[in-house]
């Protein structure tokens, strides 16, 4: 789950690390009330959940509190278009007012789960600020890590090898290695899967100070995290997303336009993999688990046939707890209450696969059978 950069900066902030003075407002007077309690000159943020913001017209500086209402109110309402957001954006229903900072050097610092070594890793470059993506892919030599494990947690030294390594001075080796050890904490103690300060910048009274924050929590340990679970802005999220955990799905939108169903998360991904493989692409990740109902099937199966990008639909079951016939039996429920023509591969194996195969075929739907996974991708790839 992600949450808004001012909610980030709020948790950091419980845990010690400094961040500037700021408010979030919603209107425009509010963002002027704003600006006059700091001073008077602040910058303008767009909360949505989506990086790039300052590059998009996001992120503006306002130099008097009636220029940063005019700012305020330019974006409220508006629709926020970056990189990562899609042609359609993100809508921002709120904006961060806050104080302008005299900026000496900005770094980069961030700690997220290392698919490799299955543990987190702390990430560090010089190279701070908008472009940091781009020094990632261009010049990797400036990105620095270290694996954490998970028995000892963060050590002392570790921070300071990277302070040491970043060429900060013996007084900001120490504090950016307190904010390190202080992040892991944030990052263990709340269920994170990414904390990340971009910049992390040394101010001019040589400070060090989080100007932008973006912390991603696990969805699976959000039953123990109920005033996380508080934060989340519905708003931001995928409407099919928002859809598939209603009904306890686990969905990811993608940006093929082949949908996919299939149970069990191993088996969906080896099935995205041989769409792939195949010249395809899919539209989604969808897993509807070892035990989903015919009701549930049908929901899920309507998810895919109510998403405008998806083109074509695969099924892929492994009939066990689910049986392929009840699979079957969702899959016509839902074609025969939501009309469309697109074209749908099914696989079916395992627990009364031959009873689902009949079910399919007497459907009268349009509606092709594959044996092999190999087939059912090959078939899904030429159809049209």
């Amino acid at each position: 789950m992600n949450i808004h950069e001012y909610q980030a900066k709020a948790i950091l902030s419980e845990y010690g690390i400094n961040i500037p003075q700021s408010k979030m407002v919603t209107n425009a007077e509010d963002a002027k009330s704003a600006a006059q309690e700091l001073g008077g000159k602040a910058v303008v943020k767009a909360q949505v959940h989506a990086g790039g913001r300052g590059k998009a017209g996001g992120v503006k500086i306002g130099h008097t509190p009636t220029e940063v209402a005019t700012i305020a109110e330019s974006l409220i309402g508006t629709n926020l278009v970056t990189h990562q957001t899609g042609t359609d954006g993100a809508p921002i229903n709120c904006v961060l007012v806050e104080e302008a900072t005299s900026i000496k050097q900005e770094m980069y610092f961030s700690i997220v789960i290392d698919g490799a070594t299955k543990s987190a890793i702390a990430i560090a470059s010089l190279s701070g600020g908008m472009d940091i993506e781009e020094v990632a892919a261009t010049e990797p030599e400036k990105i620095l890590r270290v694996s954490i494990d998970p028995g000892v947690g963060f050590s002392p030294f570790q921070g300071r090898s990277l302070g040491y390594q970043l060429g900060l001075s013996d007084a900001n080796i120490k504090a950016f290695s307190k904010i390190a050890a202080n992040c892991y904490k944030v990052f263990i103690d709340n269920d994170c899967s990414l904390i990340e300060i971009n910049p992390l910048a040394i101010t001019g009274d040589d400070t060090l100070t989080a100007l932008d924050a973006k912390i991603e929590i696990e969805e699976d340990s959000l039953f123990r995290h109920q005033s996380l679970e508080n934060l989340r802005d519905t708003s931001q999220e995928d409407s099919q997303e928002k859809k598939s955990r209603e009904i306890g799905l686990s969905y990811v939108k993608l940006e093929g336009n082949v949908g996919c169903m299939v149970n069990g998360a191993g088996l969906a991904m080896a099935t995205m993999d041989i769409v792939k493989t195949a010249g395809a692409q899919p539209a989604n990740f969808l897993d509807v688990g070892g035990g989903a109902s015919q009701e549930k099937i049908a929901a899920a199966f309507t998810l895919l046939l109510e998403d405008s990008q998806v083109k074509k639909i695969l099924v892929n079951i492994f009939g066990g707890i689910l049986r392929c016939d009840i699979a079957a039996k969702g899959i016509v429920d839902a074609c025969k209450n939501h009309k469309s023509d697109i074209p749908i591969v099914v696989r079916l194996l395992g627990t009364n696969a031959d009873e689902g195969k009949s079910i399919l075929q007497g459907s009268g739907l349009n509606i092709r059978l594959a044996e092999t996974l190999i087939e059912a991708a090959n078939l899904i790839t030429t159809s049209n």
